[in-house]
């Protein structure tokens, strides 16, 4: 059988590929589910199993396998992350019932959005299913120390927080017809909404319950913000210049929800006052035009937006390698994260 490609990310999509099997065993395991009650069926119908749909629909279950990372980084056992694991996927599955929700957005991993599929009360009310029970997940692993469990509340707290700032900036700033942005607003915003979550605290989480040092912990953490708003700015260029087969209906979505981008927010700032304009409307006017789309990003592209958002992603790439390059973490930790730099920057999807 070939060797995986330990060069670029080969090295990360090894690492995901290895851990991914006992990942969804303990999701699966993990997932709530109704008590065993005379209103149980109903429970299922209406609660439990819309949840547990979303989750089982699968993903890269990147967040939980950084985790794991984290824990073994530090020296740690990755089983003694596990339910930690599972509970940052649990609270990806309620941010992204809400995120739908509040982007009317029709299609998630394939298949239409929970509040499509069974109406948004109910999608409203598994979305927060989700967010009491990440909580829960860590609350009742008896095999975690009540001191690990309780820094861990805190970090799932300030994870939670941050997510919930970031998306009321994101959402703000579309309701209000917000076009005074600066890059470094929306590097502000896209820190919070995404780069906490997606990187910097599932590695944290997994270095407390690896009994890590404070000085592993903020290296972790100092490499996740950076390597996390890399990915989201890759994500926020995929949208716009990515394979249009592979995102189907999502494909330049951003454009259709006037999404303040690091893209369109340099953009505005360095086209001409007509051109300007002219991106202005399309971004305000909500429509799922593909010629009105194409527009928006040939006049992206015209401005340097474009290039100047992927040099800056790569930029923060190579910032989050240089902090774990001498960093107090095992070989092999370090090089699985300088290989995920460099895939979050590189993905294709």
């Amino acid at each position: 059988m070939a060797q995986p490609n330990m060069t670029g990310g080969g090295a990360f999509t090894a690492f995901l590929e290895r851990v991914l099997p006992g990942i969804e065993q303990a999701i699966a395991q993990s997932l709530p589910q109704a008590a065993d009650d005379a209103c149980a069926p109903d429970l299922e119908q209406y609660l439990y199993e819309p949840l547990a749909r979303l989750v089982r629909a699968g993903g890269k279950r990147i967040r939980p396998a950084l985790c794991l990372l984290g824990c073994t980084a530090v020296g740690g056992h990755a089983e003694d992350a596990l339910s930690t694991a599972c509970s940052i996927e649990i609270f990806q599955a309620a941010a992204l019932i809400h995120d739908d929700i509040a982007d009317q957005s029709e299609l998630r991993r394939g298949r239409p959005c929970l509040h499509v599929s069974d109406g948004e009360g109910i999608a409203i009310n598994a979305g927060d299913m989700g967010v009491i029970d990440v909580v829960a997940q860590v609350m009742h692993d008896q095999s975690l120390p009540v001191d690990v469990r309780m820094s861990l509340f805190d970090e799932l707290y300030a994870m939670e927080r941050h997510t919930l700032e970031g998306q009321a900036l994101d959402l703000g700033w579309v309701r209000d017809e917000r076009w005074d942005l600066l890059e470094e607003d929306y590097l502000a915003m896209a820190t919070l909404k995404t780069a906490h979550y997606s990187a910097a605290s599932p590695l944290v989480l997994g270095a407390i319950c690896g009994h890590a040092t404070q000085e592993q912990i903020e290296t972790l953490r100092e490499y996740g913000l950076a390597a996390g708003l890399a990915f989201q700015i890759q994500d926020d260029l995929l949208n716009l210049v990515g394979d249009a087969g592979k995102q189907g209906k999502d494909f330049r979505s951003d454009v259709t929800e006037g999404k303040r981008t690091l893209v369109m927010v340099r953009a505005l700032r360095q086209l001409s006052e007509a051109d300007a304009t002219e991106l202005r409307s399309i971004l305000s006017s909500h429509l799922a035009d593909e010629g009105a789309r194409a527009r928006a990003v040939e006049l992206a592209e015209r401005s340097g937006a474009i290039a100047y958002a992927r040099d800056y992603a790569q930029s923060l790439a190579e910032k989050a390698k240089l902090r774990v390059t001498d960093a107090p973490i095992s070989d092999d930790a370090r090089t699985i994260l300088l290989s995920m730099a460099d895939f979050f920057v590189s993905r294709a999807n």
